[in-house]
Order: structure tokens, then C-alpha cells, then sequence
């Protein structure tokens, strides 16, 4: 069985106080696209994961060893394969992503685990998780376990900037805090984020932690996007472009010049019900 696991980008990220739990109140919409990592779950002699591009612990293997312990499913050992093409710690969500797919697969193979489980698994693993288990878009509130399914868009291109450099997500939530980014809980209950893109609470401390960001963003500008933010916590920088052929135009065109680029486009969640 193979599932595709798109990278998402957020069109806007408000960043609000921490919890008691540890973690900040987000308010953000949340857009799959067409940049994907690939999944292949086959019966093996034990449960593993393999990821080159990983070093170290992998969400997909955690998601799979919760998805046994959730569900007692004790079918054949399985073995997932994955192809990484989302860039690491870059703020796309890939390791994400790919727990979210490997949670969709599992609910495949073994025929158990309804909605409300894999949510409730999504969110354990982390929280980015829930918000990327049906690949489309999403507003996402809480920590990220509250998501709700919004529209797809109309069409519209991304510029993706991927950076050499990698960001750890708590390390900008860190900086975050230090710089005073946090908004009120009441500032967040006051936000309409269905009426702003562009707007990233966190870009100040990823740009404060890697300062060749700030270069990235006038890039993304110089070849033409109409909004250019940092993606999730970053590095990665990204350029929205109202004509997805423009993007596509841009990229090839940074391409050309040596400079690293990608085109992509909202992933339909009609493609995601197919996988």
C-alpha cells in the first residue's frame, strides 16, 4: 500500500499564550500542497521504518507503534518505506505528514481505527499531526488538536525557498517567548484568520535564530510573489502567487540561476480521499 503525505504551509500563523500543558494557543490556516513525501506499507518480519533522510527517532515509527497499542491490532509485522522529498525541520510539517500517512494506512491494512481514533493518535504525536490527517485545508485553534475542514481554495502558486540551514521547532517557540511574540489570550479570541494571509507571529524569532531568512524573503519578493512569510517556524520561505503558472515561472527561472526553488500548488482534498 502506498499514501502520499503533502507538506503544508501555513497562510498564516497567530501565535498566542503558552498552556499549562507547555504548549502556545495557535490560530492558523493550514494549506496542504503538492510538495509530498511517499509512504509504502508492506507485511515484514517486525514493525521498522525506513527513512534515510532521518536520523534518529521517526513520528512515523511512533505512530505506528501507538496505532498497535490503541487499536491491539496484532495483524503481520509491518515495514514503512518512505520516500523524504519535504525538506527536514524546514517548517513544512514533513515528519508530520508522514505520521499522519502512516496513521492513514495502518486504518487501511488492519480495517480498525475510526476517525476519532486517529485524531485522538494525531494529537499525541504532535501538533502538526491532526491538522495534516486529511491532507486539504484546515483552520487549526488549540495546540493544534481543534481542525476544522475549510473549502479548497482557488487556484493559486507557491514558491518554495528551502534553506541549507534547519530550525527546531521548539527552539523558535523558545525564542519566541524571549522576544515577548506570544499574543493575549484575548488578542487570539479577537482574530478572524479566514481574513488574513501573510501574517506569521513566529517570523520574528526564526529570523532572530537565522538571519539569512531575511535575504530569502526579499528574494521571494524580487520574483514576484504577492505575499512572502516564513513557512511554520522556518527557515523555509515561501512566495504565494495569485497565478500558479507565475510560480512556476519564478522558480525556473531562481533555478536557472543556481538558487534552489520549487513551484507548488494547493493540494486538492478530493486527491487526498483517492489515496
Amino acid at each position: 500500500m502506498r499514501e502520499l503525505a503533502p507538506a503544508k504551509i501555513n497562510l498564516n500563523l497567530y501565535l498566542g499564550p503558552l498552556r499549562a500543558d507547555g504548549r502556545h494557543e495557535l490560530l492558523s490556516v493550514m494549506q496542504s500542497i503538492t510538495l509530498c513525501d511517499e509512504l509504502e506499507l508492506a507485511d515484514a518480519e517486525r514493525d521498522e521504518v525506513s527513512c534515510p533522510a532521518i536520523a534518529g527517532p521517526n513520528l512515523a515509527a511512533a505512530a505506528l507503534a501507538a496505532f498497535r497499542e490503541a487499536t491491539g491490532w496484532d495483524g503481520p509485522r509491518q515495514r514503512i518505506e518512505i520516500v523524504k522529498r519535504i525538506p527536514v525541520a524546514a517548517g513544512m510539517g514533513g515528519g508530520s505528514a508522514d505520521a499522519a500517512a502512516a496513521l492513514r494506512l495502518l486504518a487501511r491494512r488492519s480495517g480498525l481505527g475510526d476517525g476519532e481514533l486517529l485524531h485522538e493518535l494525531a494529537c499525541g504525536l504532535g501538533s502538526d499531526v491532526a491538522g495534516q490527517l486529511r491532507p486539504g485545508r484546515v483552520l487549526v485553534r488549540g495546540a493544534g488538536e481543534h481542525v476544522e475542514p475549510l473549502p479548497d481554495p482557488p487556484p493559486f502558486g507557491v514558491l518554495v525557498l528551502p534553506s541549507q540551514a534547519m530550525l527546531a521547532t521548539a527552539a523558535v517557540y523558545r525564542e519566541a517567548d524571549r522576544l515577548g511574540l506570544p499574543r493575549s489570550g484575548r488578542q487570539l479570541g479577537a482574530l478572524d484568520a479566514l481574513a488574513s494571509v501573510g501574517v506569521n507571529d513566529l517570523e520574528a524569532a526564526s529570523r532572530s535564530l537565522e538571519p539569512s531568512i531575511t535575504a530569502e524573503l526579499e528574494r521571494a519578493r524580487e520574483a514576484g510573489a504577492q505575499q512572502a512569510l516564513v513557512c511554520g517556524s522556518g527557515p523555509t520561505v515561501i512566495g504565494l502567487f495569485d497565478d500558479p503558472l507565475a510560480a512556476s515561472r519564478a522558480a525556473a527561472t531562481l533555478t536557472a540561476t543556481g538558487v534552489e526553488a520549487w513551484a507548488a500548488r494547493p493540494y486538492p482534498r478530493a486527491l487526498a480521499a483517492l489515496n
